[in-house]
């Protein structure tokens, strides 16, 4: 049957981080808990998916029970349970699907599966009440750089796509080269405002069959040449300058197919979403130019910008609404064998 006060129990367990939220009527987060596992990894200078799955397994039944004790609700109170199906890490995920799957068949619960990524642009909507679509949403993070124009709230269009690396990965890529370690974002981030973003012109590369897509492979490949050949004629690199270079040829590339598509599609809202939409040089250029192109730009607080599930239940929110908000377990795809993992 049709009810308001839609309490939503999401899981997320992509790659390193467990998370589990109580989300209400899409929106309003009752809480979102997260164990990060950053400090685990960083020894091995990335995730290392086997290690990732076994600490999904220890924490996920503890995550779960602080979000219901800080949404102060029970089992009782939640109307759906909503996971991440993918694309990620396929032990991991197999984690919160399992989990998942387990939860909706012993309460009886509708099980919603939430693409990884359509919950990285639904974290715009979380704090945002006024965006509403079409927009446009620059996705970037560790694993995926997409241009989407969302028409409607479970109607997206990738209309871009990075052809090699996604700009995280050349982000972790670059920082472990230089010794920054891992992660190497907001090591990039924090290092780059110490140097000169002009001191060296790095690479910004153009697609040529498509005038959206992104290439970051050149303009890594640009920086380790860099260094390379300074370590072959003895010259001193300043750590400082060389990233902020980088970070100005990722960023400025970022931002000029983002402003691109909102002109050409004549789409006035932006938004951005990802661990990289957090990345202070990033927002920074954004907004100066959406604001000269008088485009409004929404992202979401860092902690909505990482692997979340407030996300996930603000996702799922959406997909109950799009099928009538009926919450009946019964309809074949709210059924507990209709989710499967679907890895990168």
């Amino acid at each position: 049957m049709k009810k308001n006060n839609i309490k939503i129990l999401a899981i997320e367990s992509s790659c390193d981080e467990t998370a589990a939220a109580v989300v209400e009527d899409g929106r309003k987060v009752l809480s979102n808990i997260i164990s990060s596992q950053i400090d685990l990894h960083t020894i091995y200078g990335g995730v290392v998916p086997e290690i990732a799955s076994r600490k999904h397994i220890e924490n996920i039944n503890f995550v779960i029970k602080d979000a219901l004790k800080e949404a102060n609700v029970t089992f009782d109170d939640i109307d759906a349970i909503a996971v991440t199906y993918g694309p990620g890490l396929v032990g991991a995920l197999l984690v919160g699907v399992g989990e998942a799957k387990a939860l909706a068949y012993g309460l009886n619960k509708p099980l919603i599966g939430v693409h990884h990524i359509k919950g990285h642009v639904f974290a715009n909507l979380i704090e945002h009440e006024e965006l509403k679509p079409p927009f446009v949403c620059l996705i970037v993070s560790g694993g995926h750089t997409e241009i989407a124009i969302v028409k409607d709230y479970n109607d997206f269009e990738i209309v871009a796509t990075t052809r090699d690396d996604a700009a995280g990965e050349a982000f972790d890529k670059v920082a472990r080269s230089v010794g920054l370690g891992y992660p190497g974002g907001p090591k990039i981030d924090k290092a780059a405002k110490l140097g000169n973003p002009h001191a060296i012109e790095f690479p910004k590369a153009r697609v040529n069959d498509s005038k959206y897509d992104f290439s970051f492979s050149g303009v890594k490949s640009a920086v380790l040449n860099y260094q390379n050949k300074a370590n072959m004629t003895g010259e001193k690199i300043n750590v400082n300058d060389l990233v902020a270079s980088f970070q100005r040829a990722v960023v400025e590339v970022l931002v000029e197919h983002t402003i691109e598509v909102a002109k050409d599609y004549n789409i006035k809202n932006v938004a951005m979403a990802g661990g990289v939409a957090s990345n202070t040089a990033l927002r920074s250029l954004m907004e100066e130019k959406c604001d000269e192109e008088g485009l409004k730009l929404h992202f979401p607080s860092p902690i909505y910008c990482t692997d979340n599930a407030a996300m996930i239940g603000c996702a799922a929110y959406y997909e109950l609404k799009n099928k009538g908000m009926y919450l009946d377990n019964t309809e074949d795809n709210y059924k507990v064998d209709a989710i499967s993992t679907k890895g990168e």
